[in-house]
């Protein structure tokens, strides 16, 4: 029988309210036991001396590009990407070529990502047919294939009328519905949030009202509809508010924010640098400070990275003709810690929920907890050590980030996946 013995560490596990000094025992790739003194059986043992051992971190955004474009990233680098951060979950947005729409792409990166993945991958099916936004993908197959949810992300579904039926279609398979919510209408053109740095650098905004009516029309759908909704990296203060108001109403709405978004405001373009281009943009220091408070309050539950690679060739261009995105698997924990464990805005639980308990909850999966009997998936890592993001080393094969060279305290220290380590800290 396999056996991993992880020693002398501080378990923080938010769905069972455990925090404690312990050990975990996983046996055969699930938790067999957490008591405080606990004997290895002589299996393997990995010591935790000041560590923080926590259910698996799930990211459930990002883009791992292939099938189709694997000149950014595979589900290989991406996955070790993943490890690096953290990470032993993934859910991967079906903007591949060929979009992830039907259950012949969905059976394919399920198997790929047996084959080459070091962390659990779970693929996000299309809502409509290449992602379009026109006719509805086959959310029963894809269901059946594998799929956990539900999105077009990167191309919002425009026609009111195609999303009131994709998600009444997505509740009768009890898929939620994930968008990225952007009024195309309104954001043409632009390419940073509309604000006076906008107009300082002669570059056209993307106001948040392109945010702002996109979540009050899905939110009235999913009013509408019973639908579980889901709100993908929100960055409004307008938008926070309606979220908070939909769940006072009892609605099953939820949303994510992103490291990005809660560490830098527009006022951190100074320059015409591609690394501060993404969608949604970097926003006022007004809604920088409201993803803050949302995340304090409960109104946002998960922290996701939106990773998305793009090689130099496409990204070193000018900011009007670059694409958007940013890399953010091995930043993230780093950037969460610094921006609000650190400040004392949330505690150490909390920052755990988010990163586990938060997105298993919305996306139904079997994960987030080191219950007996759980899948032996775990985190592992410091709050105190302090180190430098080296952009170079990163297992990502895009290199599109704005935090090259920020000094962090704290990050990861190790990553178990199914009792087995899969990446682990160097030199610790």
């Amino acid at each position: 029988m396999a056996s991993l013995l992880i020693k002398n560490g501080r378990v923080v596990d938010p769905a069972t309210g455990f925090d404690g000094p312990a050990d975990v025992l996983i046996e055969d790739g699930r938790v067999a036991a957490i008591e405080r003194q606990l004997d290895g059986k002589g299996g393997e043992i990995l010591d935790a001396s000041g560590l923080v051992v926590a259910p698996g971190f799930i990211d459930m955004h990002v883009h791992l590009r292939e099938p189709g474009i694997e000149h950014s990233e595979t589900i290989e680098t991406g996955a070790r990407a993943a490890a690096a951060g953290g990470f032993t979950s993934i859910c991967c947005m079906p903007n591949t070529l060929p979009v992830n729409d039907n259950a012949t792409v969905t059976s394919y990166i399920i198997e790929r990502a047996r084959q080459q993945a070091v962390v659990n991958v779970f693929p996000i099916g299309a809502i409509t047919k290449n992602s379009a936004g026109e006719e509805l993908a086959a959310f029963g197959s894809m269901k059946n294939a594998g799929i956990v949810a539900l999105s077009d992300d990167g191309r919002p579904v425009m026609n009111a009328r195609v999303m009131r039926r994709a998600m009444q279609l997505a509740k009768s398979f009890d898929l939620p519905v994930i968008d990225h919510c952007e009024d195309l209408n309104l954001s043409a053109g632009g390419e940073m949030h509309e604000g006076v740095p906008s107009t300082r650098l002669g570059l056209r905004g993307i106001p948040a009202s392109s945010e702002d009516v996109m979540v009050a029309r899905d939110i009235l759908l999913a009013e509408n509809t019973g639908v579980r909704f889901h709100v993908a990296h929100i960055s409004s203060r307008h938008s926070l508010h309606m979220v908070q108001f939909a769940k006072k109403r009892g609605l099953s709405v939820t949303c994510e924010a992103t490291p990005h978004h809660f560490a830098l405001s527009d006022a951190a373009i100074t320059s015409y640098d591609s690394s501060y281009k993404m969608k949604p943009p970097l926003r006022s220091a007004c809604d920088v400070a409201a993803v803050l408070e949302g995340i304090v309050s409960g109104t946002v539950d998960a922290i996701a990275t939106d990773h998305a690679p793009h090689p130099g060739s496409e990204k070193m261009q000018e900011f009007e003709k670059c694409p958007f995105g940013i890399i953010g698997l091995e930043t993230a924990l780093g950037l969460t810690l610094e921006k609000l464990y650190h400040t004392g805005k949330i505690s150490l639980v909390r920052v755990v929920e988010l990163f586990t308990t938060g997105p298993a909850r919305i996306l139904h999966l079997d994960r987030g907890t080191l219950a007996a009997g759980a899948v032996g998936d775990v985190t592992l890592f410091d709050i105190e050590r302090s180190w430098t993001y080296d952009v170079n080393r990163s297992f990502s094969k895009s290199k599109n980030t704005p935090f090259d060279g920020w000094q962090f305290r704290g990050g990861p220290a190790a990553t178990i996946v199914q009792g087995k380590v899969v990446w682990q800290l160097e030199n610790r």
